[in-house]
C-alpha cells in the first residue's frame, strides 16, 4: 500500500501532485472510497461533520471534491455485519481510500474489527490518503494527548509505519511546538509534527515529506 499521510488533506498543489504520482494516473481517472469512521469516536465530531465530509462541503469535504472518476462511502462499523465476501471486492477494486480524521484509536479498533487492517498488505497498488487521525492510525502510537475515545485501552495504533505524527501544527491552540516536544518525548522514537500544508509519503518503506508549510522531525 502507498501512503499519503496528511494533517489537513490535499490542501495545496505539492500535495496534490504527490497524490497523482502515487496514483500513477489523473485523479479524474481514479476511483475512491471515503472512510468517515474515525469521526464517530471523537467528541467534537458527529452527524454534521460526517455529512460535510461525505457531501464534500467546506470546511470538511476537500478530499471527496477533488474530481474523482467515481466515489463511494465505506463505513467500517457496518462491515462485520455484511461479510468480507461482499465488501472486500469493493476495496480491491478502488484506487484510493480517503480516510478522514476523528479519533485514531476508534478508527484502529474498527479497522481491526472489520478485518480491513488484515488486508492492507494485500493492497500494494492502493493509495491510502489519511487526514489527521486517518494518518495517525498508521503509526505505532498516538500518545495519550490525542486519545479522545473513552473506551480506548491505550494509545497504540496499527504500526504500519515506524514513526508517529503530531498533526495540525500551529493550526489549533493546543497543537504548538510547546505541546509537540513533550508529546514526542513521551512517545519515543521518530515523530513528525506537521501542519495542514504538509504531507508524508511512504512507498516501499521510503519516507518523504511534501510541504508548502511547516513541519518538524522530533526524536
Amino acid at each position: 500500500m502507498k501512503l499519503l499521510l496528511t494533517s489537513g488533506g490535499v490542501t495545496n498543489p505539492s500535495i496534490r501532485n504527490a497524490l497523482v504520482d502515487l496514483l500513477g494516473k489523473p485523479i479524474a481517472a481514479s476511483s475512491a472510497l471515503c472512510i468517515p469512521t474515525a469521526q464517530w469516536g471523537h467528541p467534537m465530531c458527529g452527524p454534521g461533520s460526517v455529512r460535510g465530509i461525505v457531501a464534500g462541503e467546506p470546511p470538511w469535504g476537500g478530499l471527496v471534491s477533488l474530481g474523482w472518476k467515481s466515489l463511494g462511502v465505506l463505513e467500517l462499523t457496518a462491515l462485520p455485519s455484511i461479510g468480507e465476501e461482499r465488501w472486500l471486492p469493493w476495496v480491491r477494486d478502488t484506487d484510493v481510500l480517503l480516510v478522514d480524521g476523528g479519533d485514531a484509536t476508534y478508527l484502529c479498533h474498527w479497522m481491526r474489527r472489520s478485518g480491513l487492517a488484515d488486508h492492507l498488505p494485500t493492497l500494494p497498488r492502493t493509495v491510502w490518503v489519511g487526514v489527521s487521525a486517518g494518518s495517525m492510525v498508521m503509526t505505532p502510537r498516538i500518545g495519550d494527548y490525542f486519545v479522545e475515545w473513552p473506551l480506548a485501552q491505550d494509545d497504540k495504533t496499527l504500526g504500519v509505519v515506524d514513526f508517529s505524527i503530531f498533526p495540525h501544527l500551529n493550526v489549533f491552540p493546543g497543537n504548538t511546538r510547546a505541546e509537540a516536544v513533550p508529546w514526542a518525548a513521551e512517545i519515543g522514537g521518530a515523530a513528525y509534527a506537521i501542519d495542514d500544508q504538509t504531507a508524508i509519503t511512504v512507498v516501499d518503506g521510503h519516507v518523504e515529506v511534501v510541504s508548502e508549510g511547516h513541519w518538524m522531525l522530533l526524536s
